[in-house]
């Protein structure tokens, strides 16, 4: 199909799809009158491969902002009247997206996008205006035509760049030296490819609220809030609570801890993290030697889900308490140092999965630290020690998620999964880990983790937030029909496709005839061919082709659906029907190959025969308007100006005669 989602290895794959998108938007552009470039275009298809996620066609407000406040002065080399119609260029490229169905329907509208582009042009003028925000390339290449080097000739750069390395050319070294800092300090503006995650469900909004002020850490947090009043409580000199404020809030959070007989309330692990917690929150805060409750936090306070939510953001950065120390040389555990890396990781390994054995995540935590660590020869003897520790620190930090309410912590056998997947080429853990792994999996009854739904929630949040792909089966429920069906077919397996398609018809207004106008009215055969699979999937086997073997639109994509699955042989269709299918397979291969392909191809098919193939496909009444003027055009013409120059080269006298008279 005409994918807007490549992985970054698929690099003919994308370059096919970006020729594709570009040479159908700039014929449509033109033919409308939109503002329109290549150069431009194919930077806004570039910049959405090389982010985060990889989506062609989603485009939010960040990802508007990033390419024109970003990526094009860090990337595009033009002359500013080129540069300054980036905007423009960019409203026409969402325009095109949105009127042929290919945006994705997770990203904002076009309406709302234009407003995004009309509000950031005065910034984007002030950028293009910042030489600083150049990358290096483009830095140099704009010195290039600064001074007057066309760099379209052949060898103009090549002479440009010996000049440089000669110390002829002059630059801007406090500019240059500014660019290399920035790229020092921030890195440079690529993302690196996320890991696409497949879709999940999650409840209704209300029991996810209700599970929210369930949660035992929200109601400790309340409790401690109120427990500090708004005349605080005093604080030793060291800013610890007094031991008897320690044990009377620890008896009325319910932890326990006051039953420990300690002697200090540093010594209560419990209730210094929920007191860490309420100062990372804005619950509290210490002056003048008292714990304070701060007022502005009333409205955080009497809204538990809000609550809940920030409080899930903010535990990467409380390792320091979620771990407990031991009385090693090391001033702090192990897993303390990397736990704001640890803990997304952990979670995202867990995302979309069901109960997953706890010793499988120690192997996996511990070999990130030892790579943090790197551990000398001397340190070796303490290599079990930290094991266990770290071990230990993350069973912490899973009763913590616990009483959070982010997890959910079981025993019982493991999935027989975790054991063969040991047995596999690429496994990642080293030999020892796999044996341990190999004995604990066998025992009957492991701790085993997973996530709540207000953890899956949590983690689906802080994804979104990082411009990560993150499905969830019901986010389409309203989408419109050409967009629903382009990201379940491309971004969703078989069986949540199903269920997402099944929400969208639940809605009142919403059919399967909506569905199949937006399969006719794609321009893409491609996609059109992916559409009708996804939806063949949600009807009884073979009713949908069955009814739609006679579609006047569909029929062409329908009978080829058909033949590849071996339920029809072409043999069955009429001489025209077959001239239909010629045409459906020909504009396929033009979308997916490009016209150079296509003519390959057909060359190696039909030699010198190939335009007269080409010239009755054209004449089949295929449906494809814009794909049979692309064949036309693209494909066509060429091969008819070859088989005229070879008509040309046939000989017409006798060989050897060189054109001189017979003598008579």
């Amino acid at each position: 199909m005409v994918r807007t989602w490549f992985e970054p290895e698929e690099a003919e794959e994308f370059e096919a799809a970006k020729d594709l998108l570009i040479r159908r938007c700039v014929t449509w552009a033109e033919e409308h009158g939109h503002p329109v470039d290549d150069l431009l275009l194919s930077a806004a298809v570039d910049a959405r491969h090389e982010s985060r996620d990889g989506r062609l066609a989603y485009w939010d407000g960040a990802s508007i902002r990033f390419f024109l406040l970003r990526y094009v002065p860090c990337k595009v080399t033009a002359g500013r009247e080129e540069l300054d119609l980036a905007p423009e260029v960019l409203c026409t490229y969402l325009r095109y997206l949105d009127v042929t169905g290919l945006r994705d329907p997770r990203g904002v509208t076009f309406a709302d996008a234009r407003e995004i582009i009309a509000d950031v042009r005065a910034e984007y003028a002030a950028a293009l205006d910042d030489p600083t925000l150049r990358g290096v390339a483009t830095f140099w290449a704009h010195t290039a035509l600064g001074q007057g080097v066309d760099l379209t000739v052949p060898g103009a750069f090549e002479r440009f760049k010996r000049d440089l390395d000669a110390g002829r050319v002059p630059h801007d070294e406090q500019v240059l030296d500014k660019i290399l800092q920035n790229r020092l300090v921030n890195g440079d503006i690529g993302e690196e490819r996320a890991f696409p995650q497949l879709p999940v469900y999650l409840p209704p909004a209300s029991e996810l609220m209700e599970a929210a002020a369930r949660s035992r850490t929200v109601q400790r947090l309340i409790t401690l809030a109120d427990w500090v009043g708004k005349d605080g409580r005093a604080l030793t000199d060291a800013g610890n609570l007094h031991i008897a404020d320690a044990l009377e809030v620890s008896a009325l959070l319910g932890t326990g801890e006051d039953r420990l007989g300690v002697r200090g309330a540093a010594d209560l692990p419990q209730l210094n993290l929920l007191l860490a917690w309420a100062k990372k929150l804005r619950l509290t805060r210490t002056s003048k030697g008292r714990l304070l409750r701060v007022a502005k936090a009333a409205p955080l306070l009497g809204d538990p889900e809000t609550l809940w939510r920030r409080a899930f953001e903010v535990l990467p950065e409380l390792g320091r308490v979620v771990t407990v120390p031991v009385e090693t040389w090391r001033s702090q555990p192990v897993l303390a140092e990397i736990f704001d890396e640890i803990l997304p990781d952990v979670l995202n390994s867990m995302y979309g999965l069901d109960e997953m054995p706890v010793v499988r995540l120690e192997e996996t935590v511990w070999l990130a630290c030892q790579e943090y660590f790197d551990l000398d020869q001397e340190e070796e003897r303490l290599r079990d020690l930290w094991r266990r520790e770290s071990a230990r620190d993350l069973g912490r930090m899973f009763e913590v998620l616990s009483d959070l309410g982010a997890v959910e912590l079981t025993r019982g056998p493991a999935d027989p999964l975790y054991v063969s997947d040991l047995d596999h080429d690429d496994q990642p853990l080293p030999p020892d880990a796999v044996e341990r792994l190999r004995a604990a999996l066998a025992e009957p009854g492991l701790p085993l983790v997973r996530l709540t739904p207000l953890g899956v929630r949590g983690v689906r949040d802080r994804l979104l937030a990082e411009g990560r792909d993150a499905p969830l089966v019901g986010e389409l429920a309203t989408a419109p029909p050409a967009e629903l069906l382009g990201v379940v077919a491309q971004h969703y397996p078989p069986e949540d496709a199903v269920a997402e398609l099944q929400g969208w018809l639940a809605r009142p207004g919403q059919d399967l005839e909506m569905l199949l106008q937006a399969v006719r009215d794609c321009p893409f055969r491609t996609r059109v061919g992916a559409m009708l699979r996804v939806l063949a999937d949600l009807l009884p086997e073979g009713r949908l082709f069955h009814d739609l073997r006679h579609d006047p639109v569909l029929g062409p994509a329908v009978w080829t659906q058909l033949i590849d699955a071996g339920k029809m042989q072409p043999e069955a269709l009429s001489e025209r029907e077959n001239l239909l299918l010629g045409a459906e397979n020909f504009l396929s291969v033009l979308e997916l190959a490009g016209p150079e392909g296509l003519v390959d191809q057909l060359k190696r098919m039909g030699g010198g025969d190939a335009y007269e193939f080409v010239k009755a496909v054209l004449a089949s009444g295929h449906p494809d308007v814009v794909g049979l003027r692309e064949l036309r055009e693209l494909v066509a013409e060429p091969l008819r100006r070859t088989a005229r120059r070879r008509l040309r080269l046939v000989p017409t006298r006798p060989p050897g005669a060189r054109g001189r008279r017979r003598k008579r």
